[in-house]
């Protein structure tokens, strides 16, 4: 892609976006946004002011927002103009005024080298800003461009924040800056307005599916509640907090190969990360895709949602749509002790007066692949970025807040990367928190990966698999737990009624 066509697709995501007035401060490194925001006001579809100083044309947006109360973008070329918009970045922060700093900047590999005319621009705003959108005309393409511009009129307007403000959209043009204009295209987003508990009413009957992400109580009770109400699958991840009730489909990962053709809607809830099949359908071109979220961090990695809202509501399902779902769903724990059986078995312990956190890899993938409960407990993870650190001492805090008896379900690798956590500071208050660990000596997510693949096995113990071998029973004594090691679910379900409050179950790894 080119810089002419980045600059093109930015004019036309915000004119799609509603944006009406642009100032323009000019200068080499924006030449493809100017050519492009001529192009639109001599077409009658923005009004284009022109400033020769940067401060001025900041100040002028600035007053141009107040007046419409509608975002404003101001255009900049890179290097000290971008300074020169900090006066009006910190009027507008202070005041909500819905402004957007759009500045052009040099290739990012040419930050630090001495190249002329190069800064480190992004996030030059510090404090004053809302945030910060990058894109290069080095890398995506027009459907990311057009996203980023939408999150960032979305994020400077306070769509979803109810608080408006000055965002900065860095973008990096590499040469050649000009050449002739693509022809202009509509990027529609569907944006609730700003009112609190606005609503998006979906008019046509379409074979639709729920899918609820990561996310709170609340998020995953709205998921169940609006599947249910019209009758439509629920494909819930075990934290979204939605994995019960009739629609709740558990082996929804396999059904998306028999029924996700006919898919027609997505509504997605929270934060979807597990599966493969469901990021493979929330990019499909021929879905409509329909965001519930918040917040403007709603998730999108194909770049595909055309309408974000506070609250969705849909015409009802044909019956036979969620019975064909529901014949063919089962949830198969198969044979041994793996750990399935250990999130089987934890999953039914607990219920909804206690908290469960998952750690990342493959234990809360076995967590999303095993019979869902009619009163689950209050479900969390670290589903952001999904790491595997940290995930004791979240579920310590989670603890300490919320009072309730507190169960953390991860592997072994990942309580090994968060050890320093296990010690009980003896001046310090502690919660209720049993920790159940699913060892199976190493990294088992690997194994459903390309790097499983019969062609690696040479290198795969080594390099991916990590045995480590450690005895977390005794090195959880040590600590002062009373660990105990099972190695069977009948021992792990008495366990799960006694006193230990450090559970290492023996699970069966994996074949290479």
């Amino acid at each position: 892609m080119s810089s002419i066509e980045l600059g093109s697709t930015i004019v036309d995501a915000l004119i799609s976006m509603g944006l009406r007035d642009v100032v323009l401060a000019p200068g080499s490194r924006s030449a493809a946004l100017a050519l492009a925001v001529d192009r639109a006001d001599r077409a009658g579809v923005l009004r284009l002011h022109v400033r020769i100083d940067e401060r001025v044309a900041a100040f002028t947006a600035l007053g141009l927002a107040k007046a419409s109360k509608r975002p404003v973008a101001v255009i900049t070329t890179s290097g000290t103009a971008v300074a020169n918009l900090a006066p009006a970045a910190m009027e507008a922060r202070a005041a909500g005024v819905p402004l957007l700093f759009i500045t052009a900047d040099r290739p990012a590999r040419f930050v630090g080298t001495g190249a002329s005319q190069t800064a480190d621009q992004v996030g030059v705003f510090g404090p004053s800003a809302l945030g910060v959108i990058r894109l290069s005309s080095e890398s995506g393409a027009e459907a990311a461009w057009a996203a980023g511009v939408h999150r960032a009129v979305v994020l400077a307007a306070g769509y979803r924040t109810r608080q408006p403000g000055p965002v900065q959209l860095n973008v990096e043009f590499a040469a050649p800056m000009v050449a002739p204009l693509p022809a202009p295209r509509e990027w529609p987003l569907l944006v609730s307005p700003s009112q609190p508990g606005s609503e998006y009413r979906a008019e046509q009957p379409l074979r639709t599916v729920v899918l609820a992400g990561d996310g709170g109580p609340e998020e995953g009770a709205a998921a169940r509640h609006l599947a249910e109400s019209v009758g439509a699958p629920l494909l819930a991840e075990p934290t979204s907090n939605a994995r019960s009730g009739a629609c709740a489909i558990v082996g929804y990962r396999d059904l998306l190969d028999t029924f996700g053709s006919e898919i027609e809607r997505v509504v997605v809830f929270g934060h979807p990360t597990l599966s493969r099949p469901v990021a493979r359908l929330v990019k499909r071109d021929d879905v409509e895709l329909i965001i519930v979220s918040p917040t403007t961090t709603w998730t999108d990695p194909g770049h595909r949602a055309t309408i974000i809202a506070d609250s969705v509501s849909l015409p009802e399902q044909d019956e036979s749509w969620l019975a064909r779902w529901r014949a063919a769903d089962a949830a198969v724990l198969g044979e041994g002790f793996t750990q399935r059986h250990v999130a089987h078995e934890v999953l039914q312990h607990l219920d909804g007066r206690a908290d469960l956190v998952i750690g990342s890899s493959s234990i809360i993938r076995a967590a999303d692949s095993v019979p869902a409960v009619d009163h689950p407990p209050r479900v969390y993870a670290n589903r952001g970025v999904a790491g595997i650190d940290g995930i004791v001492a979240t579920a310590t805090g989670i603890a300490l807040a919320d009072a309730r008896p507190t169960t953390v379900l991860l592997g072994d690798l990942t309580v090994q990367h968060d050890l320093g956590a296990l010690v009980r500071p003896p001046l310090e208050p502690w919660p209720g928190l049993r920790v159940v660990v699913a060892d199976d000596d190493g990294g088992s997510i690997f194994h459903t990966l390309e790097q499983g693949a019969p062609e690696y096995a040479d290198s795969f113990e080594r390099v991916f698999g990590t045995p480590q071998g450690l005895d977390l029973v005794a090195v959880a004594a040590a600590m002062g737990w009373d660990a105990v090691r099972v190695t069977t679910q009948a021992e792990l379900a008495a366990a799960l009624e006694g006193d230990a409050d450090f559970i290492v179950a023996k699970v069966a790894r994996p074949a290479p």
